[in-house]
């Protein structure tokens, strides 16, 4: 067996966000199947300090921080005709690391993480197999965003989504096999892109539930008096922004109504502005980034996904189900996960729905805590990720090895 390229437009370290758990583990399993190679892009110092933990686990390395701004990346795409998607991670160095790795190592598969990355991988030798793991179906997301926009935006979103539609088919049609976080992902491109579903697959996340144990040890923090509920996530993410606003708006009000105790803490790095001014309202909590947020998901009556705009599958659902929480999601957040409605967690309808599931969840702690036990081993049988990466061993054409290829120290 050759080596592994492996391409991914954030450094998947720490796994402490959505794309980089999923990136990480990824990663890990890879390195499991052979020597990979990766060339990845750091956000900012911090990132580019976490590449020697990284290093360690592979056959070579290429990083940078990404510095095409917002405004540079728009003109870029005006001027070429591309997506801003691809124009901002455009790299000269990243290219010409994939072209010297593809001509000096003896690479057998080609495995992209985002299809921003997919524009480094040039015209591959037949017995090169190139794996595209889109995650979500990203020219949707921008879709939604165009219908919810007005303006100049609505424009901006508009060509996005046409652009950017435009560009994973091609790379669809390029590649071996396409993979997505879940079957109603997978689902809609594959009729998107007029493909069969041994070109278009589902490659679903997993949960790490030895670390989202409530049993585990982690630091615990003292709750504020009342009730606690709190919500999880990136908190510069527009559809987290927009989720926890909306919460506040629609649903904390009528909680109140009937519980004026209650607390909402909206727990994330990065908060903006926007988000920071819901702090000033009465029971909202705003955090910043925390230390563990295990503290906050141990310490929560229960855990809400309010997403009005959401794709695949929601870690922060699953990392509060494995730390055996009550959820209440709506439906955009629980679409892709598999568990019942009603028995591992709550799903709303509306905002309306959202504020009577979460009050008769208060109004009753031993339901909330049988469900969170339930949501827990729901977790436990289905999203463990030796299990949901278990396809990648046929997708690259390998076999899992029992004999360990790089160290993993520091990096688990």
């Amino acid at each position: 067996m050759g080596d592994i390229l492996f391409l991914a437009h954030r450094i998947p370290y720490p796994p402490n966000r959505g794309d980089k758990i999923r990136s990480f583990n990824i990663l890990k399993r890879l390195c499991q199947l052979g020597t990979v190679h990766m060339a990845t892009f750091a956000d900012d110092d911090e990132d580019l300090g976490h590449a020697e933990t990284l290093r360690p686990m592979l056959g070579s390395l290429h990083i940078e921080k990404r510095t095409v701004s917002k405004p540079v990346g728009a003109a870029m795409a005006i001027l070429t005709r591309k997506p801003i998607s691809l124009t901002l991670f455009d790299s000269a160095g990243v290219r010409g690391f994939v072209d010297k790795t593809l001509v000096q190592e003896p690479i057998d598969t080609v495995v992209v993480f985002s299809g921003q990355m997919a524009q480094f991988v040039p015209e591959l030798r037949d017995r090169i197999r190139f794996i595209m793991d889109f995650g979500d179906v990203d020219s949707a997301k921008f879709a939604a965003y165009a219908q919810s926009s007005r303006g100049v935006m609505q424009f901006v979103h508009g060509r996005e989504a046409s652009k950017l539609a435009a560009f994973e088919k091609s790379v669809a049609h390029r590649a071996y096999c396409s993979t997505f976080v879940s079957e109603a992902e997978a689902a809609l491109f594959r009729s998107d892109a007029a493909l069969g579903a041994n070109r278009v697959q589902s490659l679903e996340n997993g949960i790490d539930c030895k670390f989202f144990d409530p049993k585990a040890d982690f630091a615990r923090i003292e709750k504020p008096a009342g009730p606690l509920v709190i919500f999880t996530g990136q908190m510069d993410y527009r559809p987290n922004v927009e989720a926890v606003v909306s919460f506040a708006d629609d649903v904390l009000p009528v909680i109140h109504e009937h519980n004026p105790h209650a607390n909402f803490a909206i727990v994330g790095r990065n908060p903006t502005s926007e988000v920071q001014r819901l702090a000033q309202r009465e029971g909202i909590i705003v955090t910043g980034g925390v230390t563990d947020i295990r503290s906050w998901l141990a310490a929560a009556n229960l855990v809400v996904a309010p997403l009005r705009i959401a794709r695949g599958i929601q870690n922060k659902v699953l990392e509060a189900m494995a730390m055996a929480r009550p959820v209440v999601a709506s439906q955009a957040a629980y679409e892709g996960i598999d568990a019942e409605p009603g028995q591992h967690l709550m799903v709303a309808e509306n905002p309306s729905e959202e504020a009577h599931m979460v009050l008769e969840l208060l109004s009753n702690p031993i339901r909330a805590d049988l469900m969170g036990q339930a949501a827990r081993k729901r977790m436990l049988k289905r999203y463990v990720w030796d299990q949901t990466l278990a396809p990648l061993a046929q997708l690259t054409g390998r076999e899992p090895s029992d004999e360990p290829q790089k160290a993993m120290a520091g990096a688990n």
